[in-house]
């Protein structure tokens, strides 16, 4: 059979599976949200229901209802019993209290003041008399007021004498508007109906204006009863048009399908009758079929999907199979090609090994090379260094040689307690020079293992101690604010020395020429991180200042340098895991260096 009419066959077979699964779903659905409802209003109604059934049997026990009946003609006793129960009524919240004789007539109610009091009215004809005074136990009944005309609930109990002879009955109506009120339609339900039919299946609640008191049995024959007409007087009592249409498939006993025609055209619900509890009461939920059609439409949508979804898949997969043979007629060829080729690529691969550690021979290299010209750089900041050094080293020297003189003098003289202050002068000078050499040594020696966690302050004050040293640092104002707390980084004290040597020394040459050379540190806390910043107040950096850390870029002489000591000031940082940045100052002339580095807490 070729491919077109069986995959059309298919397509029918489809669509016409997910019509009928989509009605089903959508019928389900509507069923359980009418079941739902149902069961709500249910217990609305059998919980009001509790409320007032336990009332007149209460109000049967009152003394006064019994000495009324006994004494109908005493009016001081009927007054009694007409007030009391207007006070119940008031209490109960219900509508009307009446007492009834053992012939129906009442002899005392809570409305015996108005114009249209029960007082003098017979019921005997009503059920919940009748039908209290045969069982003698409480009644439930619905029905028109005679004198009002609104419906209500009467709930009614027989009176006994001491004896237990019946002396007549007591009924308390309940408006039924409040059952009603409590009908609210949920948002889901849009389309939903409501009506409870009594046992005639006639509506006395409606969720429709137009749908109250009218005749729900579609399949009655004859006239209505004289005890259903005696229950709505003066009510018409029309009959529904509905039409029966089935059940759909899927549904249970208690739903059926519907169509009810009125003056706005005709409309198919899905009916759910559920009986309430302690009447002959029937709810009846209608809710609309439309979302079924839209559900069935979904339903087709998603077999649609899912039969492409299979076709498109087959499809694939045939082209699968096919390329795969296709494919495995190339594979001889393929794995002849990739012979030759492994053989290329071995010898390639060879060739790129022998690369490969060249390139880490020559990565070690470079490694060496830049450690060497850290220290080459920091020994020719010491031969730069040397002048200061010599200045200051030439002045003790002399000193030392004079008091040494004098003592020999004294101590021709016998003058022990000045020789004694010249050998304290001298020990004092000579601390003083090695306090300077051991800066000097310090600078010079390598830095040995791994960061830790260190103060740099202490880098900042070696360095200092080294700068001022100079002889061209004679002059310049050294502003150090330095904390009074620990300033614990993540370094090396040797190392973060030899950067901020290099700083304090650019900075020193920087303002050489300025009348009042002003060099400022300060340290500042930033997310985490310390930063120490070196300010000068010189002529400032060229414009490009990332170009001032490349090798052998400098603005100085050839005597001040090679251009090399920022170059290699940013790698130690970088080692260390910080940063080095510099610009020209935003507040003035002169330049600003930042040395950042990772805040750590001490360590014991």
């Amino acid at each position: 059979m070729p491919f077109r009419i069986v995959a059309s066959l298919l397509l029918l077979i489809t669509l016409g599976l997910s019509w009928v699964l989509g009605g089903w779903a959508g019928y389900r659905q509507v069923e359980q949200e009418s079941l739902e409802e149902s069961f709500r209003y249910r217990q609305l109604v059998a919980n009001e229901l509790n409320r007032y059934l336990p009332i007149p049997e209460l109000m049967a026990e009152h003394p006064l209802m019994e000495r009324a009946l006994l004494n109908p003609d005493d009016p001081f006793v009927i007054l009694q019993a007409n007030r009391e129960m207007q006070r119940m009524a008031t209490i109960v919240g219900s509508s009307d209290v009446y007492l009834m004789d053992t012939s129906g007539l009442t002899i005392a109610a809570n409305n015996y003041l108005q114009e249209d009091s029960f007082v003098g009215s017979n019921y005997s004809f009503r059920p919940y008399f009748s039908e209290a005074m045969a069982t003698g136990d409480s009644v439930i009944y619905f029905a028109l007021g005679l004198m009002s005309g609104v419906r209500g609930l009467y709930f009614s109990h027989p009176i006994r004498s001491d004896r237990g002879r019946i002396l007549g009955v007591i009924a308390v109506k309940v408006l039924v508007h409040e059952l009603e009120s409590q009908w609210h339609r949920p948002a889901s339900l849009s389309e939903a109906e409501m009506v409870v039919l009594d046992d005639s299946g006639i509506s006395f609640l409606a969720s429709r204006p137009a749908w109250l008191y009218r005749d729900f049995s579609a399949d009655r024959r004859g006239e209505l009863s004289l005890e259903t007409r005696q229950r709505y007087p003066e009510r018409q009592l029309q009959p529904m048009e509905i039409e029966r249409m089935g059940l759909p498939w899927g549904l249970s006993e208690r739903s059926a399908k519907i169509r009810i025609r009125s003056k706005e055209g005709r409309q198919d619900y899905l009916a759910v009758r559920t009986p309430l509890p302690r009447l002959d009461w029937t709810l009846q939920v209608m809710v609309s079929t439309a979302p079924v059609l839209w559900t069935r439409l979904a339903f087709l949508v998603g077999g649609l999907a899912i039969y492409l979804g299979v076709l498109l898949a087959w499809l694939y997969l045939r082209e699968r199979y096919r390329r795969e043979a296709e494919l495995a007629l190339r594979g001889e060829q393929l794995e002849r090609r990739v012979a030759e080729r492994t053989r290329d690529l071995e010898h390639s691969n060879q060739q790129l090994l022998e690369e490969i550690r060249e390139r880490e021979r020559a990565q070690s290299e470079l490694r060496e090379t830049q450690q060497e010209l850290i220290q080459a750089a920091k020994l020719a900041v010491l031969g730069q260094m040397s002048a200061g050094l010599n200045h200051e080293m030439n002045q003790p020297l002399t000193a030392i040689q004079t008091y040494a003189r004098n003592s020999r003098r004294f101590l021709e003289k016998g003058a022990t307690d000045m020789v004694d202050a010249n050998l304290s002068e001298i020990i004092t000078l000579c601390d003083k020079m090695a306090e300077l050499t051991r800066q000097f040594k310090v600078f010079a020696r390598k830095s040995e293992g791994p960061p830790s966690v260190v103060d740099l302050r202490l880098s900042v004050d070696a360095a200092l101690k080294i700068i001022k040293a100079q002889k061209n640092s004679a002059g310049i104002d050294i502003r150090w604010n330095r904390p009074e707390q620990p300033i614990m980084c993540h370094g090396d004290l040797i190392r973060i020395e030899q950067v901020m040597v290099n700083l304090l020394a650019n900075a020193a040459q920087a303002v050489e020429e300025r009348e009042a050379p002003v060099i400022t540190i300060d340290v500042e806390a930033d997310d985490g991180h310390w930063c120490c910043i070196v300010r000068d107040n010189g002529y400032g950096l060229p414009g490009n200042t990332e170009q001032i850390f490349e090798p052998f870029f400098t603005t100085k002489s050839v005597k001040q340098g090679l251009g090399l000591g920022l170059s290699i000031s940013r790698q130690i940082v970088d080692a260390l895991g910080g940063t080095l940045t510099g610009r020209n100052r935003p507040d003035g002339p002169g330049a600003e260096f930042v040395l950042t580095l990772q805040q750590r807490e001490a360590t014991e």
